[in-house]
């Protein structure tokens, strides 16, 4: 398992994009480098800010790259809506990408939560400043 799949907001968020994904591909031709692009892009985003944040040295980076996630995550709710009421997406698909949407929201805010609440991580840099003082 790498890193970052222990994290229930980056399953949450995975989940997501590959549903995403599979909606995106039923819209019209006419949207293939417009709003299908742009979702495909926000999920994929949400996913792979957390992947990449948690591989950075230190919290700080970690909330940045979640912080990041987060935006994301806001920015796919807008284009799913907008799908909807242009009709690319059913009540029921739109639902459906609307729940996995909020839950890795969710997910994502709490794990957002538990690295700021978190102590600092240990880097090598920061263990020699100790050792030297």
């Amino acid at each position: 398992m790498r890193p970052y799949e222990r994290f229930k907001a980056w399953r949450a968020c995975h989940a997501l994009a590959l549903a995403t994904y599979d909606a995106a591909d039923t819209f019209p031709k006419t949207e293939l480098f417009g709003l299908a692009s742009q979702a495909k892009r926000a999920a994929y985003s949400a996913a792979a800010n957390i992947a990449e944040g948690s591989a950075k040295r230190g919290n700080g980076e970690f909330r940045r790259y979640l912080d990041i996630s987060l935006g994301s995550l806001s920015e796919l709710s807008y284009a799913l809506r907008l799908a909807h009421d242009r009709k690319f997406l059913s009540a029921r698909d739109w639902g459906r990408l609307e729940a996995l949407r909020e839950a890795a929201s969710k997910l994502t805010w709490g794990l957002y939560d538990a690295v700021s609440k978190a102590q600092p991580r240990t880097t090598a840099r920061n263990n020699r400043r100790t050792k030297s003082a």
